[in-house]
């Protein structure tokens, strides 16, 4: 019987030492799930901005909200996530070379980090290379539907929209504005420049900044001074609640990304281990065999 035991030993020890010099990396598996991960990925996000762009609409009372968009996207961006890196870490563990004299723990961690490796590798490669035709999918859906709002978007200041809220004409002005055309644009441009400068510091004018915007702004108006001064108030509100929708807007959209990272992390991995396994042939009836060592 000690003899059995000590041939078995003897032959793991020997089956040990031909791998221990051999890499545990099966770059070739895990470069081919890696790439598909990267194409299912795409094959949805086209599939999403389909659906997406189906379900709004511009007229009033049609269509989903922008808050349940908002949410459908996240959560569409997690499932797409899920799906192309657990198909991505199952093909990578799953054409790997057949690994020999290992004990199962060994097996279990080498076909996890394979899934892992390949859901890190799908994910740089969806940043570097897809990204610009993800962009292009999106974009162009986007500008067959609406090219004159893509355009715009494109063109536009934001802060300028701002700027001329400030010069709308008020029509029950109790004197006529000011609209010498080379004064109004000069002013105009004026204020924006301080709008910008502004919003790239604290956000907050100088009060000799605003009551000298509000004094422009009644030249060009007709508005009184108070009057005037109550709409540069009113439009920068407004500018700093539109800044701070976009900053939650951005913020939980990094939320969400940062969720599909990490749920597609675990999902390649765990896919990974069902792969190994379903190569080894260790896996049988939904119940683990574990492997003789």
């Amino acid at each position: 019987m000690d003899a059995v035991v000590r041939t078995e030993s003897t032959a793991l020890t020997d089956a040990a030492s031909d791998v221990a010099g051999v890499s545990g990396v099966s770059w070739a598996s895990i470069a081919a799930g890696a790439v598909v991960a990267a194409a299912v990925s795409l094959a949805l996000l086209a599939l999403g901005s389909g659906l997406g762009l189906s379900s709004i609409s511009p007229w009033a009372d049609t269509g989903v909200s922008a808050s349940t968009f908002k949410n459908a996207a996240g959560i569409y961006l997690v499932i797409v996530a899920v799906m192309s890196s657990a198909i991505g870490g199952y093909l990578a563990a799953r054409l790997r070379t057949k690994w020999t004299g290992l004990r199962t723990n060994d097996v279990f961690f080498r076909d996890t980090a394979h899934g892992f490796i390949a859901w890190a590798f799908a994910t740089v490669l969806s940043a570097s290379i897809l990204g610009a035709a993800a962009t292009h999918i999106v974009a162009g859906a986007a500008s067959g539907v609406a090219p004159a709002t893509a355009q715009a978007a494109q063109t536009v200041n934001p802060s300028q929209i701002f700027v001329d809220r400030l010069f709308r004409p008020d029509p029950n002005a109790n004197t006529p504005p000011n609209s010498a055309g080379q004064d109004n644009e000069a002013a105009r441009a004026e204020v924006l420049r301080l709008w910008m400068a502004t919003s790239r510091a604290n956000g907050e004018f100088d009060a000799p900044d605003r009551t000298y915007i509000a004094r422009l702004v009644a030249a060009r108006t007709g508005m009184n001074q108070t009057d005037a001064e109550r709409r540069v108030n009113e439009v920068i509100t407004d500018a700093k609640a539109a800044a701070d929708q976009a900053r939650r807007a951005a913020a939980k959209l990094a939320f969400w990304m940062t969720a599909a990272l990490l749920f597609g992390a675990f999902a390649a991995s765990l896919a990974a281990v069902e792969g190994g396994q379903l190569r080894d042939g260790t896996w049988q009836d939904r119940r683990l065999i574990p492997r003789a060592w």
